[in-house]
């Protein structure tokens, strides 16, 4: 495993690979004791250095929630990193335009959104998260790898921001506008979504864990488990994991959601470079 000042240079190199959008040799090729622990340790310092920068975070993303990723980027459980106040964009309409130059090799995932009223109390299983949510929103999270060929292994991702570049947020609905039986809707809801007017994959609720609820219930366990980090706050917003796999995007294509079993609308967003 890394020394304590080999953890504060592999931080140094992942910032500044973000930063310039510069591919770096995955850390698990380089040093054989990297692990998810090892990982975390980095994605602390790299997180010190943002706020040090003036970076606000505003809540969390769980990355890895869709077991169908699973074997495809050989990980084995989700993932978590903060967003911040730079990364979060909240829409005022459904439909949206993203510059692409900004990212390294990225892609589109569709996710749902969460703000927390309260703090949710984990023990009190999903309905206590639930009754903690002020509104739930759909959204697009671009995801990026810096490793090339997006090729890596589960703490490199954790190292790299959980893949994180951006979350476009959709207009949020208070639980009341969700129906009766919100829990049940988060896990049935299905959704398509299209580049160009093609069809490219349909995903439902029960892809992220079973249900966006159980993506957090599990988030909250892991902060449990990790001194470095507060439990999650009233005022956070989490996104839960993508309902499809993540396919990559273009400049000049146009990307739409559509949302069916419960009460948010779809987004469209064209990519420009």
């Amino acid at each position: 495993m890394p020394t304590a000042l080999d953890l504060h240079a592999l931080a140094s190199e992942m910032k500044a690979a973000q930063d310039s959008r510069r591919e770096i040799a995955p850390f698990t090729t380089r040093f054989p004791g990297f692990d998810l622990s090892t990982a975390y340790e980095v994605a602390h310092l790299v997180h010190l250095a943002r706020l040090a920068d003036g970076a606000k975070p505003v809540g969390r993303k769980i990355g890895f929630t869709n077991p169908d990723m699973w074997a495809k980027f050989g990980v084995r459980e989700p993932i978590w990193a903060y967003i911040y106040d730079s990364t979060v964009v909240h829409l005022r309409e459904t439909h949206t335009t993203c510059d692409l130059s900004r990212f390294a090799d990225s892609r589109i995932e569709p996710e749902i959104v969460v703000r927390f009223e309260e703090a949710p109390e984990a023990r009190a299983g999903l309905a206590g998260i639930l009754d903690a949510i002020g509104w739930v929103a759909h959204g697009f999270e671009i995801v990026q790898s810096h490793f090339p060929g997006w090729k890596f292994q589960a703490p490199d991702t954790v190292a790299d921001w959980a893949l994180h570049a951006t979350l476009l947020i959709g207009p949020p609905q208070p639980l009341p506008r969700l129906g009766g039986d919100v829990m049940a809707a988060l896990e049935s809801f299905t959704l398509d979504l299209s580049c160009d007017g093609r069809l490219v994959e349909s995903g439902k609720g029960s892809n992220v864990l079973g249900s966006p609820l159980a993506a957090i219930a599990h988030l909250s366990s892991v902060l449990a488990r990790q001194p470095h980090y507060a439990p999650l706050q009233a005022g956070e917003i989490v996104t839960t994991g993508t309902i499809t796999t993540a396919h990559s995007i273009r400049a000049g294509e146009t990307w739409r959601s559509e949302v069916q079993g419960i009460a948010l609308p779809g987004l469209t967003v064209a990519f420009s470079a």
